[in-house]
């Protein structure tokens, strides 16, 4: 398994000052970070795109073509690129800048956007926002297999013999499709053959296996190799030596992000002790405690899902940058040998290793899964 990390590069406000972090200083740590994932051995990392003053990052290859200069293996990658909202051509060019830059180490997550911000902003109606995305990630994926290409669309002018510059220095830029929770999501994910990247936020871990179900079982019937549907979990994480600990010190940090950062705008959330121990305790998806329970909760959801890559966000609520340093230390160098080591010889390879999905279809809880809802 490919383990990483992603962030949104919020700017919180610190629960116990009052102030709001600017955004060079994010920057600043988010490059930091990155390096520092590079260090210990980590595979992966994302940034994310935003377009409100509350986010410090709204081009996401611009930072990575700055961490590419800090870090000599890692992968790079958006989390997510909102791509109803962007021009293929430019986002493809951007990220092909990344892989010269960065030695062949870039990648795109696209998604359609949990924020509806990037729309009047670039003069997109929200109303297209299904259709925007399927025409544009179609043109996105053809953009990166040719150097001329002549395509028509109903939401971006034609291209006639086009040349596309500049080319990567991969085949093709590996594209991730970003999900939220949706079951249709998921199955476009499958039927077009792409990784899907799941965001997941918590719940039960059980909650999220009918959705990779069906991103299976569309892929295999679209005629997709099982062995090229890929799926990621992303995830909130923090860890500490001791759980409980690590649990009366992340509490607050948690909850001033989900006052602030999450889509329902700005308010006011309280999460007594036993209510954040429920949410964090065993069989959930929200990664906060010790480096043996998040090898423990990944560990059982390879049980149950048997991906391919996990992503952790560490970096939330204001929690402080040397915290921040710490957990990405221990989870590179006590969480994830022990989950390369359980994982490198007993992935499925066939069909009849992967239970049948147990969904009729219908969406999981909202508030369990969504991060990006893509």
């Amino acid at each position: 398994m490919e383990l990483g990390l992603y962030t949104l590069s919020d700017l919180i406000t610190d629960p116990k000052t009052g102030v709001q972090m600017n955004a060079h200083d994010r920057i600043d740590e988010t490059i930091k970070a990155a390096t520092l994932a590079d260090q210990v051995g980590l595979e992966v990392f994302g940034v994310g795109e935003h377009h409100r003053l509350d986010f410090a990052v709204s081009s996401p290859a611009i930072v990575l073509a700055a961490i590419a200069q800090t870090t000599k293996r890692i992968r790079l990658t958006s989390s997510v690129t909102v791509l109803s909202a962007a021009d293929p051509v430019r986002v493809f060019q951007d990220f092909s800048t990344v892989d010269l830059i960065s030695g062949g180490r870039a990648e795109i997550i696209a998604g359609r956007g949990v924020f509806t911000e990037p729309f009047p902003l670039f003069g997109v109606d929200l109303r297209d926002y299904d259709q925007l995305f399927s025409e544009k990630l179609d043109l996105l994926r053809k953009l990166s297999r040719t150097e001329r290409i002549t395509w028509r669309g109903n939401f971006r002018s034609a291209l006639q013999d086009a040349e596309i510059s500049p080319r990567p220095i991969q085949r093709e830029l590996p594209i991730w499709i970003g999900v939220g929770g949706t079951p249709q999501s998921a199955v476009r994910a499958g039927t077009l053959g792409l990784p899907m990247a799941l965001a997941v936020l918590g719940g039960p871990m059980t909650g999220i296996k009918p959705i990779v179900d069906l991103y299976r079982e569309a892929g295999q019937r679209a005629g997709h190799s099982l062995s090229n549907l890929k799926v990621s979990i992303n995830s909130h994480a923090y860890l500490g030596e001791d759980a409980q600990q690590v649990r009366e010190f992340h509490r607050a940090f948690y909850q001033q992000y989900l006052s602030e950062a999450m889509p329902r705008g700005k308010r006011a959330v309280k999460l007594s002790p036993d209510e954040f121990q429920s949410m964090t305790g065993p069989g959930t998806g929200l990664m906060i405690g010790s480096a043996q329970e998040m090898i423990d909760k990944i560990m059982r959801e390879y049980e149950l899902l048997h991906h391919d890559r996990f992503l952790a966000q560490i970096d939330i609520g204001r929690l402080p940058f040397r915290e921040v340093a710490k957990a990405i230390v221990l989870f590179g160098e006590k969480v994830a040998p022990v989950i390369r080591a359980e994982t490198r010889t007993d992935a499925p390879t066939t069909a009849d290793e992967i239970q049948p999905p147990t969904s009729d279809g219908e969406s999981s809880n909202e508030d369990e899964l969504a991060v990006t809802r893509a």
